[in-house]
């Protein structure tokens, strides 16, 4: 039997939230600053910082504050031609004071995404079905597709599955990705939750990171 084969990572992609609730598109609309340097391709994790979105480039850990979710795509007007130009991805260095981000930031969304070999590898490295339950990193590549627009971030075992710290907990499998060994090439995920470092002292400090932001109670602290 002839397999499906995931040639290269593609970003993490919505398909359903937990316990079988349905996503239907749903996207919230978050400002980027004008002349944001850096692109922001589809299916790439973003935060929010000082109120508007940029990308998040953590690995085993996220940002303190936490993550939003998932960009897919962009709308503003372009400098060039004054007419309001819709995208699969923002180029960056744009000069527009209307750059808005559809976001997929449901707490609750779940992503399929592909499985790589490490922190910043495109070679898709099929894991074991033991790894339900288990916690993964995100892979961050140099280089994504500016031709398509498209991510190619992914996730991969760090070799710590139980640190708390890790930003995704798989929930399921794709099984229609499965090789000739049974090991899988995509899995699907959730957001962590935020987790809590404390300082002993007079009094104790408590500090919050990671995790989906909404989730995280002490806010941006940005502002």
């Amino acid at each position: 039997m002839a397999y499906p084969t995931v040639s290269a990572p593609y970003g993490f992609k919505p398909i359903n939230l937990i316990g079988g609730q349905v996503f239907a598109g749903q996207t919230r609309e978050l400002p980027i600053a004008s002349n944001t340097a850096g692109a922001i391709y589809n299916g790439d994790i973003v935060r929010i910082s000082s109120g508007v979105i940029v990308k998040e480039t953590g690995t085993t850990t996220v940002s303190a504050s936490g993550v939003v979710g998932v960009f897919l795509g962009c709308s503003y007007t372009n400098p060039s031609t004054g007419q309001v130009l819709y995208a699969n991805s923002y180029p960056g260095s744009v000069v527009a004071s209307d750059i808005v981000a559809y976001v997929a930031d449901d707490p609750d969304q779940l992503f399929k995404v592909a499985v790589t070999g490490g922190a910043t590898s495109t070679t898709i490295t099929p894991i074991s079905g033991l790894v339900i339950g288990d916690n993964l990193a995100i892979s961050q590549p140099s280089s994504n597709s500016t031709v398509s627009g498209n991510s190619n971030i992914g996730a991969y075992d760090s070799g710590s599955n139980t640190a708390f710290t890790l930003p995704l907990r798989v929930v399921g499998l794709v099984s229609e990705t499965t090789n000739a060994a049974g090991n899988y090439s995509e899995v699907i995920v959730k957001w962590n939750v935020p987790y809590i470092t404390l300082t002993e002292g007079t009094p104790n400090v408590v500090v919050y990171n990671g995790g989906h932001s909404y989730m995280n109670p002490t806010g941006n602290a940005s502002v």
